[in-house]
């Protein structure tokens, strides 16, 4: 999951001025696995629902002025709640609370972890 979100984030920031998709960063980076492929490609083909869903819990907070690498975060994490279901939610929101302590600001987190609780407890309702 970690090299998903960089992958993620890496695209992200690229995309809008380059052109860059997931496909491509991850087509540079032989040591992906296959799991965090299929993350990415589940990111990309539902990014419109995954970034709906986002922004229905980060209602304070608009995907534009999120930081990047959280974005990333949150869109890797809400793909997998929604098109993984074999998941733990628990696991998901977890991990991506540690990625974010590791990669991002001193407060994100705790946003990542709060905004993933949220989806998490009305997860079944959202697939």
């Amino acid at each position: 999951r970690h090299t998903r979100f960089k992958c993620d984030w890496s695209s992200d920031v690229c995309s809008s001025d380059l052109g860059v998709s997931a496909a491509d960063v991850l087509g540079r980076n032989p040591d992906v696995n296959d799991y965090a492929a299929q993350l990415a490609a589940l990111v990309e083909s539902h990014q419109s629902r995954v970034d709906e869903v986002i922004q229905t819990f980060a209602d304070k907070w608009p995907l534009h002025r999120m930081p990047a690498v959280d974005r990333a975060i949150l869109r890797v994490a809400v793909a997998e709640m929604l098109f993984v279901p074999d998941v733990d939610t628990a696991v998901i929101a977890s991990e991506a609370a540690t990625v974010a302590a590791d990669l991002s600001t001193d407060d994100s987190a705790n946003f990542v972890a709060g905004v993933l609780g949220s989806v998490g407890a009305v997860r079944s309702s959202l697939l």
